[in-house]
């Protein structure tokens, strides 16, 4: 495969992944979008609402219409943020609710400062593509919400959790798979990946700092400098209480440690992440399977591989790999992200009811019980690692001529 194909296949893949969300997420009758849509494309009005789902759909939106000026996509992602502006943000104690019900009203409202991250990251795409003024208001309110109350003025990083009044609660974790710790990795990933869209239209000093200290504990805390492993869960004072490997994550990191320090303009720092770009994505190639996938997880305390291809890891190693051979040079990098694409075409996109599975068992059969649409499943792994390699190989000349059209 060469790049100039490559392109071409991710700009079919982009538009399909946003036709099957305009196709069957709208909600229609309730405002919106669905809570949850199954593996065989059934929508389920009376599903809560999440916020995270909700601001992931308006960050892919407003990312595709700056790519493409396509109105379709502006028309959604105005959608998207006028019903997060009305029905997640807590206008009484500030911050969003983690979920909604169907018609909107508050449903969890717990402050889990995941959440509150990605609408962040939501509303400064949405900004970049609308220039609409209420977005970019809220984005820097969400920040300074995220500064007053998550962050460790003592030993730095932010807590994961509290409720609707910003008081302590016994239970942070993002899900039942999660180690309940004070910090975790995922938390100041999209944290990171946050101020940096802010960042881009909001060009603020103090904020600059703050990326930059997010990046320092990347380094000094949450990679495992021996591995190139993230840890993932650590108590207030950085201890890590976790040895289980995420190689999604890992991948994920590789691209986006980089990419903070390159926006801030840290000519020191970026060097710094661009090291461990390729420390982490060389650590990565041990969870890739002969099929070209990457695994899930790796829990080091018994010796076990969760043998699971969840489609996230999948679109994320794409980019990782991409951005590694960037870096470099070394053309397996390039050879890594081809691989993972045709492990996607073959096993992770469904070719009949659109989208992609949640993933696949080791024998490549479908994850059941899995939905196209929910609280976690979105279309921004995908729509993303879409939206950044096209932009990535037009950025290197030649490859990117005119879209293609379905």
């Amino acid at each position: 495969m060469d790049r100039e194909l490559f392109s071409n296949e991710l700009q079919h893949e982009l538009l399909a992944i946003l036709d099957y969300w305009l196709q069957h997420a709208v909600d229609e009758k309730q405002g919106g979008f669905y809570g949850r849509i199954d593996n065989n494309n059934r929508s389920y009005p009376d599903a809560p609402k999440g916020s995270v789902l909700n601001a992931r759909i308006l960050w892919t939106f407003s990312a595709a219409y700056h790519l493409t000026n396509d109105p379709r996509y502006a028309t959604a992602a105005d959608r998207a943020f006028a019903y997060i502006r009305e029905h997640f943000v807590d206008s009484l104690y500030g911050g969003v609710y983690w979920s909604v019900t169907s018609n909107g009203e508050s449903y969890d409202t717990k402050k889990q400062v995941y959440a509150l991250a990605f609408v962040l990251y939501g509303c400064s795409e949405y900004y970049r593509a609308s220039k609409n003024e209420s977005a970019k208001a809220l984005a820097i309110q969400l920040y300074e919400v995220i500064q007053q109350k998550s962050y460790d003025h003592k030993q730095g990083g932010y807590f994961e959790a509290f409720d609707r009044h910003w008081e302590g609660v016994a239970d942070v974790r993002l899900s039942h798979k999660d180690a309940n710790e004070k910090k975790t990795m995922n938390t100041h990933l999209h944290i990171l990946e946050a101020y940096t869209a802010l960042y881009r239209i909001f060009p603020d000093e103090l904020l600059a700092k703050h990326i930059a200290e997010l990046l320092r504990n990347f380094h000094d805390h949450i990679i495992n400098q021996q591995t190139g492993h993230l840890h993932l869960f650590f108590d207030e004072h950085w201890n890590v209480r976790s040895d289980t490997v995420s190689y999604g994550h890992d991948i994920e990191a590789s691209w986006l440690l980089p990419e903070a320090a390159e926006t801030i303009g840290d000519e020191e720092l970026i060097a710094q992440m661009r090291a461990n770009a390729l420390k982490m994505a060389d650590a990565v190639i041990i969870g890739l399977d002969t099929d070209g996938g990457l695994w899930y997880e790796y829990e080091a305390a018994n010796n076990r591989l969760i043998k699971e291809k969840h489609w996230w890891p999948q679109a994320e190693a794409m980019v990782g790999f991409y951005n590694a051979w960037q870096i470099s040079d070394q053309h397996e990098y390039l050879q890594y992200a081809y691989n993972v694409w045709a492990f996607i075409k073959q096993y992770i996109r469904d070719d009949k009811n659109g989208e992609w599975f949640w993933g696949v068992n080791e024998d490549h059969t479908v994850m059941q019980g899995q939905d196209k649409a929910g609280l976690w499943k979105c279309p921004y792994h995908n729509g993303r690692a879409c939206i950044e390699l096209i932009k990535r190989i037009g950025n290197q000349g030649g490859a990117l001529k005119g879209w293609v059209t379905l």
